[in-house]
């Protein structure tokens, strides 16, 4: 699976109907269809285009949407959240985080305190951090081992790779998150003080 073929599904489960446990069903049944090493394919690039979008930008225009809530592992799931919604918008708001001011899924959420958030209008999402997981296990008859071949394979995988110089190995960490940044079109969808920043 190359680039253009993860993105290909990204962007057809980012148009599919339904919720998000019915359009994981869609892309878990997809890669159900292919060989096992196409999940580990998928993994490696969601896991490299969730490093590229870690930036100090990116986890200041998330934390401003969750009123300065913004954990560790919250923002990881939000980098997550922020590839399925397909190549066009994450490549927009790479370029530039407040272009997440124009994503459906975040303008339904200003005005609101992230108390009132449903679970899936969160910009998170966990769960598609792990279909490829659960489509490789099926299809290798590792359901009981806890993920530890999946991982396994995916480490071999992105260590190919660096080798075959694809990429460079890790990324640039996020280092400081300066307190005062903001977007101009994020920061009135979402004032300080408005939802619990």
């Amino acid at each position: 699976m190359n680039d253009d073929a993860f993105w290909a599904l990204i962007d057809e489960l980012s148009r599919r109907p339904g919720d998000r446990d019915e359009r994981l069903d869609w892309l878990r049944a997809e890669l159900m269809r292919r060989p096992a090493a196409e999940s580990v394919a998928f993994q490696v690039r969601l896991e490299r285009a969730c490093g590229v979008a870690d930036t100090t930008a990116v986890w200041t225009a998330a934390n401003r949407i969750e009123g300065g809530s913004c954990t560790d592992d919250g923002f990881h799931y939000f980098t997550v959240w922020l590839v399925g919604q397909g190549r066009a918008v994450y490549e927009a708001v790479l370029a530039d985080p407040d272009a997440l001011a124009d994503v459906p899924g975040v303008r339904a959420l200003a005005g609101r305190h992230p108390d009132e958030w449903r679970d899936d209008e969160w910009p998170e999402w966990e769960e598609l951090d792990y279909v490829a997981q659960d489509a490789y296990d099926e299809l290798t008859g590792q359901e009981d081992d806890d993920g530890e071949e999946f991982l396994d394979a995916v480490e071999e995988a992105e260590d190919a790779a660096v080798a075959a110089g694809e990429w460079e190995e890790g990324g640039e960490p996020r280092g400081h998150r300066p307190e005062g940044w903001v977007t101009p079109r994020l920061s009135a969808l979402f004032p300080l003080g408005a939802s619990g920043s």
